[in-house]
């Protein structure tokens, strides 16, 4: 008889999804000859001529032109390419750019990012606030603009929330950074291969991508930067991708995650559909649970990704849900962060004014290709239990201190 254990339930897609055969089977084949894409000869022109293949690829599928990708190693660098990049390029051209907007949901990337530049390059980080649902009111970007006129080097606020699964209005946030002059870049890791991304059509001037989010190689990502914006680079040498990300292209890489792309963008609106009804499905259910919180904008009538449901309960920590479920063969991630021992909010829970008693116990589910009406329905039927169980271990420990 096969347990729960040994057929598990997936639902961390979020953070990693599984390579797609056509992303595999393009890997395979790049990786199967030798050539530097640098070379000259016929074996680089070959490795050549498939990373450019899968630059238009890339740039076809969310709207920049070819000459807009630049290849890196995944989402941190390319935000950090952006942010430090764009934020150094900026301030030799104005020296009282330094000014750093961002908004209090961001991804520990683009936060982390925006600090290092406030601790070794004397930048001024602005962090924008967000509603209940973690969303951005374009009105409080233009107040942060307004205010600080003259001395923003550049903006990032995400296209959708990597935990609460919330959207951001983009073309209305890069329309006020436009009027104000200022390039804004967007942090996308989530959105792409999910939800429309067209970057020509946006406004921004650069976004941020990574393959494993869609169903590519884990390690391989791009930052798309437009044609006319200046931008540093983090590390020097050949001068590859447009003099800004110097090292040996990873040809097969590129060529999965452009496979990986084609084959989200291509079923996007089908897989949209099926994953909103699977995350509704769940969040219907555990409405049931007494204590319940659904988080972000789904459920709320707000633009939110489609596969990602983000719930809290009341009076119990995040790790021992996760630990329950992951004991029950479900696996999903925490939005809890831990500080010294002591369990907390996430930033992202807290900058929407979550109830402390029940944002240090929350879930995010995330739905994949492979996710089924079976997986919500393993799901509902251990999630009221664990959730008893949680609490009383939670209170238990509370009666003890």
């Amino acid at each position: 008889m096969t347990s729960d254990r040994d057929d598990p339930v997936y639902l961390d897609h979020a953070a990693d999804t599984p390579m797609v055969p056509a992303a595999l089977a393009a890997m395979a084949q790049a990786a199967a000859r030798p050539g530097n894409a640098a070379s000259l000869h016929g074996s680089g022109r070959r490795a050549r001529r498939v990373l450019e293949e899968s630059r238009e690829s890339i740039g076809r599928d969310l709207g920049a032109r070819p000459s807009e990708v630049v290849f890196t190693g995944g989402g941190t660098e390319s935000v950090n390419l952006a942010i430090k990049g764009v934020f150094w390029a900026r301030r030799a051209e104005n020296p009282a750019a330094t000014t750093v907007i961002a908004s209090a949901v961001e991804h520990h990337a683009v936060l982390d990012a925006a600090e290092w530049l406030g601790e070794h390059e004397g930048a001024t980080v602005v962090l924008l606030p967000v509603d209940g649902v973690g969303r951005v009111d374009p009105a409080d970007l233009r107040s942060a603009l307004e205010e600080a006129a003259g001395t923003v080097a550049l903006v990032s606020v995400m296209w959708a929330n990597n935990e609460v699964g919330t959207m951001q209005p983009i073309a209305e946030l890069a329309a006020e950074c436009a009027r104000a002059g200022v390039p804004m870049h967007s942090d996308a890791t989530q959105a792409a291969g999910h939800v429309p991304v067209d970057f020509d059509g946006s406004g921004l001037a650069a976004l941020t991508i990574a393959a494993h989010k869609f169903g590519g190689p884990q390690g391989v990502g791009a930052l798309l930067i437009g044609r006319n914006v200046a931008c540093v680079p983090l590390a020097h040498g050949g001068g590859h991708e447009r003099d800004l990300r110097s090292g040996t292209p990873n040809v097969a890489g590129a060529a999965g995650m452009a496979a990986a792309l084609e084959v989200a963008v291509g079923r996007l609106d089908e897989e949209a559909a099926r994953h909103a009804a699977l995350r509704d499905r769940l969040i219907e259910g555990v409405r049931g649970i007494e204590g319940s919180v659904i988080n972000g904008g789904a459920g709320h009538d707000v633009p939110a990704l489609p596969a990602i449901a983000h719930v809290s309960f009341t009076d119990c920590e995040g790790d021992s849900l996760l630990m329950l479920l992951d004991a029950r063969g479900i696996e999903c991630a925490t939005g809890s962060a831990c500080s010294a021992g002591v369990a907390r909010a996430s930033h992202v829970l807290e900058a929407m004014r979550a109830a402390p008693d029940a944002a240090r116990g929350s879930l995010r589910f995330s739905f994949g290709p492979e996710s089924t009406d079976a997986d919500v329905d393993r799901v509902l039927a251990a999630l009221g239990q664990v959730v008893e169980r949680a609490r009383a271990a939670g209170l238990a420990s509370t009666g003890a201190r």
